[in-house]
């Protein structure tokens, strides 16, 4: 969870003519599968594609974000880029210890939408109060429970060899033997 201050602005309304105050807001933003899911439903395009998004784009994600209740829709004009930076950040953290080797992988083309992250949910049957967490925790906990539903990969002749010569040698220096 994510607090952000948008500070009090004056804004020009040129449709209605006229100024517009907004006072002083803190909001609370969570990066969640439910806040893709919105954001996605009014867009049509995947959030997590490489396409970069707009400033439209950046602040209405924004919007999908925000917990906080009654929020006047003009605070969001008085977002500066320091705050969407500081929101950036955010949706980079990792939310969790947990991590992976780096095996090499073969890169995964599929374009992932809210769809496609519910779907992982249910095959692999992780609760739908999930969908509220950081999404990178639900996706670190979707990739570990993947993990261990797999079957365990047999071990290459080589890193067979490599695991059991370091086994000996950790042997050998704890009996303090030479053979």
């Amino acid at each position: 969870m994510l607090k952000i201050t948008i500070p009090a602005s004056e804004q020009y309304d040129s449709v209605n003519n006229l100024f517009c105050y907004t006072k002083e807001q803190t909001l609370v933003l969570e990066h969640s599968l439910v806040s893709i899911s919105k954001w996605e439903s009014k867009w049509h395009k995947p959030f997590l594609g490489k396409e970069r998004k707009t400033f439209e784009e950046t602040i209405d994600y924004i919007k999908c974000m925000t917990l906080t209740q009654n929020v006047d829709p003009l605070v969001y004009n008085g977002i500066t880029q320091s705050v969407i930076n500081e929101v950036f950040d955010y949706i980079d953290e990792p939310m969790t210890a947990t991590t992976f080797s780096k095996e090499k992988a073969s890169p995964n083309r599929e374009v992932i939408t809210a769809e496609i992250i519910y779907y992982w949910m249910i095959a692999l049957q992780i609760p739908f109060e999930c969908q509220k967490w950081h999404l990178n925790r639900l996706l670190t906990l979707i990739k570990v429970c993947s993990i261990k539903n797999s079957p365990n990969r047999k071990m290459s002749k080589r890193e067979l060899m490599s695991r059991n010569r370091a086994l000996n040698a950790s042997r050998r220096k704890t009996l303090n033997s030479r053979g």
